[in-house]
């Protein structure tokens, strides 16, 4: 069972308490926040790119500087800045998310079906427990 103190357990309360923080210490207008924290968003993607690069030594110059923990952490880093950016455009923003998230999923995987209410039941602790995908 997920800590329900966790970050991870609720992360849009966490988004919400990191954008009231981000508020509070803003040296802008609301309308220049917004624009900032859009650049934010390419400078945390580029971040990204940059330990790929690392992780995998592509560059001859600095060989493997980064590992692939360190590409995770900066994939958070971008999807936590997305979530802000979004929190910033909109109070609702778990709402638009939540949202957009299904219509992208119907669109790929159609309509909720068997494999998604298994899932159900295992929220629910009636189906087969879940297993990690990693070692």
């Amino acid at each position: 069972m997920t800590d329900p103190d966790h970050p991870a357990a609720e992360p849009w309360a966490t988004i919400d308490a990191l954008s009231a923080w981000l508020d509070g210490h803003r040296p802008h207008g609301s309308r220049e926040t917004l624009l900032v924290r859009m650049l934010k968003l390419s400078e945390e993607v580029g971040e990204a790119a940059q330990a790929v690069i690392g992780a995998t030594g592509q560059n001859p110059r600095k060989g493997t500087t980064h590992t692939w923990q360190d590409v995770e952490a900066e994939l958070c880093d971008v999807v936590i800045t997305a979530m802000v950016a979004l929190r910033t455009l909109t109070p609702d923003a778990g709402e638009v998310f939540a949202h957009h998230l299904a219509r992208v999923r119907e669109r790929s995987l159609g309509p909720a079906g068997p494999t998604e209410a298994r899932a159900g039941e295992r929220d629910a602790g009636t189906g087969p427990p879940r297993t990690s995908s990693r070692p």
